[in-house]
């Protein structure tokens, strides 16, 4: 068996939310180096602030200043920080009670080692020295003695409120095909084309799956498929996507390859875009080096029999 193939694969997007009201106050109190927590109806003080009470789920709005102390309710230590952490050397995720609210507060605890660090401890907020409505602005908690600090007064009216946040969305981690796909993204580096039969159904799967999706059973054998095929079905793109260089408008489309028993997507190119239809036939188009076909053209045969893909649809 050929080594199935593993390779680092980074999801990264910018994740833009806008603010009610108590998030709002929240965030810019934070700015302001503030901590507001909310009140439910039943007196508790929850922080940080939701706009639900999660146990009637009445609206909240009753905004109480707590203290910037607290109490260490419980705590893991972190030996390796990871990129985006609020620390870069070994610290402890730590919930913490600040004083004057009932509920804990996730955050880092900077600390010089694990055996620093129990339930029970006292802790205050590090303020980060550039502030910008985020949580973020509460660099981290660090041990401190004494007794609650004193609230201000703030009531959470601000001026120049924060209303949104863009926050980065990142996921790293090793991905790895497995046995099909493996054998599916080799044949592609010798421009060809394999999906797996299914040995109840008979379908062809392509790419191939390593079991059919209808009948439960794994799949091995290897059928050649295409590389000439029907467009089953197509969209045409008006949005010009970041970091792709296609001119829009463009047409991505489902194409039946000549042997499979499901369609795959790909980009139709080599025919303006108002000419694209359904039954269309089209080979595919491989540029130097790639991996896989940059698009679809035109063969110039006959359009396909509705007939002969209708259930590829």
């Amino acid at each position: 068996m050929p080594e199935v193939l593993k390779a680092p694969l980074v999801v990264e997007f910018p994740f833009t939310r806008s603010l009610g009201p108590v998030q709002s106050a929240f965030l810019t109190g934070l700015r302001e180096r503030v901590v507001l927590g909310v009140r439910t109806a039943g007196g508790r003080v929850l922080v940080p602030p939701v706009e639900y009470d999660p146990v009637t789920a009445e609206e909240l709005s009753d905004l109480v200043e707590v203290a910037p102390t607290g109490t260490v309710t419980t705590w893991a230590w972190n030996h390796a920080p990871r990129r985006g952490q609020p620390l870069t050397a070994p610290f402890a995720w730590a919930l913490v009670r600040l004083d004057g609210a009932d509920t804990a507060l996730l955050h880092a605890l900077d600390a010089p080692g694990p055996d620093a660090v129990h339930t029970g401890m006292r802790v205050r907020v590090r303020w980060a020295e550039e502030r910008t409505g985020a949580i973020t602005d509460i660099a981290c908690f660090e041990p401190c003695a004494g007794g609650p600090q004193q609230p201000t007064g703030i009531t959470g009216e601000f001026e120049d409120p924060v209303t949104g946040i863009v926050a980065a969305a990142r996921l790293d981690y090793t991905y790895s095909p497995g046995r099909a796909q493996t054998a599916y993204i080799n044949a592609l580096a010798g421009r060809r084309i394999v999906g797996e039969r299914c040995p109840s159904c008979r379908k062809v799967y392509v790419p191939p799956r390593g079991a059919c999706p209808t009948c439960g059973v794994a799949t091995s054998e290897r059928v050649e498929v295409g590389p000439r095929g029907t467009v089953t079905t197509f969209c045409i793109v008006n949005i010009k996507a970041k970091n792709l260089d296609i001119e829009v408008p463009y047409v991505y489309a489902h194409i039946a390859l000549d042997g499979a028993g499901l369609a795959l997507h790909g980009r139709i190119g080599g025919i303006p875009y108002d000419e694209v239809r359904m039954g269309l036939r089209v080979e595919p188009v491989w540029t130097e080096g790639a991996r896989h076909p940059d698009h679809y053209r035109p063969t110039g045969e006959p359009d396909a029999d509705y007939d002969t893909y209708r259930e590829l649809l």
